[in-house]
């Protein structure tokens, strides 16, 4: 449990940290690197580069904040440029790789539950038609329609359970999938 006092999204997401060595800097930095009403839903931390930095799930974009004495190094992923999100877990830390634009970043030595909470969140966002060419075609009217309206609900009931989301964004996020059928 990490506290902090920045801002009531971003102190939310902090208080579901295990730890955060290695980047209460980057917590307290990041409202400078959020654009204008963006939120942040998810804090993890993770080795991505040239070092330990902080991994932000926001409203709009998956960031990547790493803020040193000397340098700052921000990489953001839009949603609607991730085209997959993969995690592999060890018996401690794993790695999240984004394929984002043609390209693989990996994001190295995260806590294993936060990274694969953070892992399927994303793959929710990205269900839910936040990224990608493929994502954003319309949905098939037909049978085939009606699988993908079970798989995202169920992904959202696992969300759930597994803590990634609250209970407002379950009915949220519930009532979205229902609103596009």
């Amino acid at each position: 449990m990490v506290n902090v006092n920045v801002r009531p999204d971003i102190d939310a997401a902090a208080a579901k940290l295990q730890s955060a060595v290695g980047s209460k800097r980057e917590i307290q930095r990041l409202p400078e690197v959020l654009w204008e009403g963006e939120t942040v839903e998810m804090l993890a931390t993770g080795f991505y580069g040239k070092g330990n930095g902080l991994v932000a799930m926001t409203s709009m974009r998956l960031v990547f904040l790493k803020h040193g004495v000397l340098s700052q190094q921000v990489e953001d992923f839009p949603y609607d440029r991730i085209s997959s999100v993969q995690w592999s877990g060890g018996m401690l830390m794993g790695t999240l790789s984004v394929y984002a634009s043609g390209n693989r970043a990996d994001i190295k030595q995260m806590p294993k539950d936060c990274g694969k909470a953070l892992a399927d969140a994303l793959r929710a966002r990205l269900a839910q038609g936040g990224a990608g060419a493929a994502q954003q075609a319309p949905a098939p009217a037909a049978a085939g329609g009606s699988q993908d309206v079970a798989s995202r609900l169920r992904t959202l009931d696992e969300l759930r359970a597994a803590g990634a989301i609250t209970d407002a964004e379950y009915q949220d996020r519930r009532k979205a999938i229902l609103d596009s059928l």
